[in-house]
């Protein structure tokens, strides 16, 4: 009879991927309605059909020497590795989203900024180069926190940035302590307050998110923010999750103890998409003519409603034009 070796695992950490259009109740934030309300929202949410997580391939073989398990879930994923298992603090362990749904463009803030893949011969060094534009990079050594205690939430996005002559419409900015909106273009853009307190609203994935790209010497043409593709990082790439065991100044972000051992409350993170708001513009099912229009943009979201009148298809979302700036955007209802 062969010697039966039982295999103890336990979570490294998990990372949770939440969409507010499939969460949000019309204009109220997920994080704000009720308990039972929220926890029966997450019990049927599932994020596989918006997005497609795997570990790069340097990552498959780290997670595999370590004889850890990568697991996708409804919620996002998870690593769990042996309890008698030791991880070098110095380990870093980097996780591609792609996306798998279209539509999924219609309804999330900051989508107008394009990801051009750009492949770019450098004279100097004879290398060919190639960078993808405005990818978000994620990671638990530069996310912000919120809460404690209990009510610990933990972002691998940074800190909402002070905004910047190059942010555009739906950009997240901070002025003071408010959490503000860009609803147009700049210069000159228009702007919707969120909340008059940046800490009573979950840190969303944004524009700061992007790094900026530091091109060798000779390279010319490159984007200013976004990632270098390589063998691990695809073409498909739109976001790039980066986790390092230890962090140093904020220990709450690492996954593993001063030994090297897995927490016994490991860490789970949190990625936010924020769902659009747009201008509600109601038009004549016959004649086209336009009956009202909402006086400020009312967010989209599957439930609820953030108005009192019938809301928008999610796939009809227009951006309204003065020459190259965008100066608001409009959802169309025909009735």
């Amino acid at each position: 009879m062969g010697e039966l070796i039982p295999s103890r695992y336990q979570r490294l950490f998990e990372v949770r991927l939440l969409h507010h259009y499939w969460l949000d109740d019309g204009a109220t934030l997920f994080d704000k309605i009720p308990d039972d309300a929220r926890n029966a929202r997450l019990l049927s949410y599932d994020v596989r059909p918006l997005f497609e997580v795997v570990p790069t391939s340097t990552t498959t073989h780290t997670l595999s020497g370590y004889h850890c398990l990568f697991r996708p879930s409804a919620l996002g994923f998870s690593v769990a590795a042996p309890r008698d298992g030791v991880i070098p603090a110095s380990t870093v362990l980097e996780f591609i989203i792609s996306t798998t749904r279209l539509p999924l463009f219609d309804y999330t803030a900051l989508t107008l900024r394009p990801q051009r893949v750009y492949e770019l011969l450098n004279p100097t060094d004879g290398v060919t180069y190639r960078y993808k534009e405005n990818v978000p990079v994620l990671s638990n050594l530069s996310g912000a926190n919120r809460g404690a205690g209990p009510n610990l939430a933990l972002f691998l996005s940074r800190e909402i940035p002070g905004g910047n002559a190059a942010d555009g419409v739906e950009s997240l900015v901070l002025s003071g302590r408010a959490l503000m909106q860009l609803t147009s273009d700049n210069p000159g853009a228009a702007t919707q307050q969120l909340a008059a307190q940046v800490t009573d609203f979950p840190v969303f994935v944004h524009q700061g998110d992007a790094p900026a790209i530091t091109p060798p010497a000779g390279l010319i043409g490159a984007p200013a923010r976004g990632v270098q593709l390589t063998s691990d990082v695809t073409n498909d790439v739109f976001a790039l999750i980066q986790l390092t065991a230890v962090r140093g100044d904020n220990d709450v972000f690492s996954f593993v103890d001063g030994a090297g051992a897995p927490k016994a409350a490991p860490p789970a993170f949190q990625v936010r998409f924020k769902n659009r708001s747009t201008v509600w513009t109601y038009r004549d099912n016959k004649t086209g003519a336009v009956t009202s229009t909402s006086p400020n943009p009312l967010p989209l979201s599957y439930f609820g409603n953030a108005g009192t009148k019938q809301k928008p298809s999610r796939g009809h979302v227009k951006a309204e034009m003065s020459g190259a700036k965008v100066t608001r955007l409009i959802s169309e209802i025909y009735v």
